[in-house]
């Protein structure tokens, strides 16, 4: 199971290491589509990279914060920094692409 971000929790899970994290909502058709992508790409790339999802509706100091505009947006970070951002659905290659560039 992936790890649901707050916005106590977010800071201190992505400041080391290679993470994505999905921006998402419950309500969101194109998040649910994308849902079994990010959960392949957290299988893959365990123990190398961390996957995590945001909730925008639970954490919206968090989707201020970023400017998250549409969902589903994807950060690929490195060590709490950007490393690259994709808005709506993405092949997964080009997710796979972002983190193997970070790692």
């Amino acid at each position: 199971m992936i790890e649901k971000l707050t916005n106590e929790t977010f800071d201190a899970a992505t400041a080391s290491g290679v993470a994505l994290v999905d921006f998402f909502a419950e309500w969101c058709g194109p998040c649910h589509e994308m849902a079994p992508v990010i959960d392949a790409i957290a299988g893959e790339y365990l123990g190398r990279a961390k996957v995590f999802k945001v909730d925008v509706d639970q954490a919206q100091e968090l989707a201020v914060r970023f400017g998250i505009m549409s969902i589903p947006t994807f950060f690929v970070l490195k060590d709490g920094k950007l490393a690259g951002q994709f808005v709506g659905i993405v092949a997964k290659s080009k997710l796979t692409e972002a983190i193997d560039k970070a790692l």
